[in-house]
């Protein structure tokens, strides 16, 4: 008769305890189903399921165990598993799993027992927990490292069927409105873990300013400018309208000004880490802009962008003269980028991630596998995939996975 038996230990971390547990269990040839281990502040917890059809084999396995686990300093649990209950939890390893990434400048245990009563809500059972961020100093440190870090991640690894995934994105969104902290829910699949391609909006993205209205206060038009633009936000203007008619405005803006203003532009936070660190594994980085190539090309070489698409604002005999070149950057023409681009790098739209702040970027959060409406407008939150308002750009390494150990330092 078959014997399944849960080994539980815990205690101290002390070197080689696993190794010598490991030849108690070879000598006695029981089979190992499943294994895990955790330690945290070198605590240690380390589960282990055995198998075996010789009783007496498993005995003296235990007897052994019992007797080592005292000498290395480990307590030790033993509880048999029923086949059928086994068997049930080898076919639920065959459900879509979820991972969601709590992110806020500081996690309390208020925001984790929120957090994981949304996850039970919905049906789920929490099978891992990781911290992403890095450890905290002693009080008197604390405010040191947060003028630094200012971020605190905490993943949460998920079994289980969702019950209502509108419900529980309706759920996060409150909580992340309510707590300033952001929650973000993904499939568990081998897609989430080989992400290769990250095209980025620019302004109010990698940049904090809208660089049209830079412009427009250069050209002393910036009223007319915000006035247009809010005609377009309410929905009275489409994109390419808005546009047209905000450079038709710069006419005769003296071209000089350009570096000026480029020299101004602020990189948001968490920016140039990100991009370091994505540069350092290996991926792919691009710019589809709404804005003008001018300046989105001196970001790229500022960051080491590999790709850049935007607006070029037409230029004759150093002077504005109000037109655009070529096709406008709308929302569409971002998504038929993204698209190409993906192509180009012979990758799924699936392993791309795209980030944006506004609707004309919806489009290609709608068609990348990971959409991130950064810092966005309320409307641009509801319908992406993700969203991070409460930290930097540098946020989205914690929902590839990456914890600050892995980051990139420079």
């Amino acid at each position: 008769m078959q014997e399944i038996i849960l080994i539980s230990f815990l205690g101290s971390d002390q070197p080689n305890q696993f190794t010598r547990l490991m030849q108690v269990l070879s000598v006695h040839r029981l089979q190992i189903l499943d294994v895990g281990q955790a330690v945290i502040h070198n605590q240690l917890t380390l589960g282990i399921v055995v198998s075996s059809d010789d009783q007496t084999a498993t005995a003296l396995a235990m007897r052994e165990i019992l007797i080592l686990a005292q000498d290395i300093g480990l307590t030790v649990r033993f509880k048999p598993i029923p086949a059928n209950e086994y068997q049930q939890w080898v076919a639920e390893g065959g459900r879509t799993k979820y991972i969601v990434t709590a992110l806020a400048p500081e996690l309390t245990a208020s925001h984790l027992q929120s957090v994981t009563k949304i996850v039970s809500d919905q049906g789920f059972n929490i099978e891992t927990v990781t911290r992403l961020s890095g450890r905290l100093e002693l009080q008197s440190n604390i405010a040191e490292q947060q003028s630094h870090e200012n971020v605190a991640c905490i993943q949460f690894g998920l079994s289980g069927q969702m019950l209502d995934a509108q419900a529980m994105r309706s759920a996060c969104m409150l909580m992340s409105a309510q707590h300033n902290m952001d929650i973000a829910v993904q499939e568990d699949n081998v897609y989430r873990r080989n992400r290769r391609l990250v095209c980025f909006d620019m302004d109010s993205t990698l940049i904090t300013q809208e660089v049209i209205d830079e412009l427009a206060l250069e050209a002393g038009v910036g009223e007319q400018v915000a006035e247009i633009t809010e005609r377009a936000m309410q929905g009275e203007l489409d994109f390419q309208q808005s546009f047209r008619a905000r450079v038709a405005l710069l006419k005769g803006l003296d071209a000089s000004v350009l570096p000026q203003i480029a020299e101004r532009l602020t990189i948001t936070d968490g920016a140039e880490r990100l991009i370091s660190t994505l540069k350092s594994l290996g991926y792919k980085t691009a710019i589809l802009s709404g804005g003008f190539q001018y300046f989105a090309e001196y970001l790229q070489q500022k960051l080491g962008i590999d790709e850049v698409h935007a607006n070029i604002l037409d230029v004759e005999n150093g002077v504005v003269t109000g037109v655009v070149k070529g096709d406008i950057v709308d929302g569409a023409r971002k998504a038929l980028l993204l698209q190409q681009l993906s192509e180009k790098f012979g990758i799924s739209t699936e392993q791309v991630i795209a980030v944006g702040d506004g609707a004309n970027d919806l489009p290609m959060l709608s068609l990348a596998g990971l959409g991130v409406a950064f810092r966005a407008k309320p409307l641009v939150r509801e319908n992406a995939n993700q969203a991070i308002s409460s930290v930097g750009l540098d946020g989205i390494l914690y929902l590839l996975g990456l914890h600050d150990k892995d980051l990139y330092r420079a």
